[in-house]
């Protein structure tokens, strides 16, 4: 090959590097420019996806839909026979002693209604999230029983607990999945004031120094929960159209649970019915 066929050669193959560099530049730039122009759609596309997950967590419903479930509860047979609250060896507690009826863990009225049975939304919600409540719960000591003996809240709602008696008592918390705690309450004293961040059924309350107080605290992460009163009724309301498992719960009679389907702005009706003989607990 002679000098001026090689000079062709490199001559050529510059214009062809040439030529490849300006390819490689020119899609360097248009994908700049495609950055710039719409470079935050794929960003935000992730974060609506990323959003959509903790939508799909915090989902609403039109509130024009609600629907809601009222009944009651009852116990069928004789009330369980129950030991009696003996109040003598603190004199302070002695004179309030009328106060015990209200401690009672079977409290049955007229025709058999069953009050205390706390009754919620077991399953069915999904992934509803919902805002906890400003407004605290209140428990207090007083005839030295808990007043009321079952309470129910939502997950961070400030429960205050206070000492209406003329003594001391012990507040002692016993949740499994929340941290335990115990704390001296004397007469007079402000008021404890606690929240649980997760949700826990039943969690016993004690008072180490008066042994037959007793109170039993239920946490939800929803406000579909209610306790029925003295005639046994109960009602949830505002609750999403859905089928739903609601469970009843009674200190000493155990567990019921019902399947109940709830149509838009439906009010259905359901009944929990409890025996003495066998408690499903």
């Amino acid at each position: 090959m002679n000098f001026d066929s090689k000079t062709e050669e490199a001559r050529l193959s510059l214009v062809k590097t040439r030529r490849v560099c300006w390819a490689v530049l020119i899609a360097l730039l248009a994908s700049a420019i495609g950055c710039g122009k719409k470079g935050a759609e794929p960003s935000n596309v992730s974060a609506l996806v990323e959003g959509a997950t903790e939508k799909s967590a915090s989902k609403t419903f039109d509130p024009a839909t609600a629907g809601s479930i009222h009944g009651a509860a009852f116990l069928d047979g004789p009330t369980p026979p129950l030991p009696a609250i003996d109040m003598q060896s603190e004199p302070a507690c002695a004179k309030a002693s009328q106060s015990a009826a209200s401690a009672r863990a079977v409290i049955v009225g007229s025709g058999g209604a069953l009050a205390n049975v706390v009754v919620y939304v077991k399953q069915g919600l999904g992934r509803y999230r919902f805002d906890s409540p400003k407004s605290p719960v209140v428990l207090d000591q007083k005839g030295c029983v808990y007043q009321p003996r079952i309470i129910a809240l939502m997950t961070n709602q400030a429960l205050e607990i206070s000492n209406s008696d003329a003594t001391i008592h012990n507040v002692h918390a016993m949740p499994k999945t929340n941290a335990e705690w115990n704390r001296a309450q004397r007469e007079g004293s402000p008021f404890l004031e606690t929240s649980f961040p997760r949700p826990e059924l039943a969690i016993p309350f004690m008072c180490n120094v008066h042994p037959w107080m007793r109170a039993f605290v239920f946490v939800f992460d929803h406000p579909y929960f209610a306790i029925t009163d003295s005639a046994g009724n109960f009602k949830i309301q505002n609750l999403p159209p859905g089928t739903y498992s609601i469970e009843a719960w009674q200190e000493k009679l155990g567990l019921r649970t019902q399947t109940v389907t709830v149509a838009a702005k439906e009010s259905k009706e359901v009944s929990f019915r409890f025996t003495s003989g066998a408690a499903s607990r």
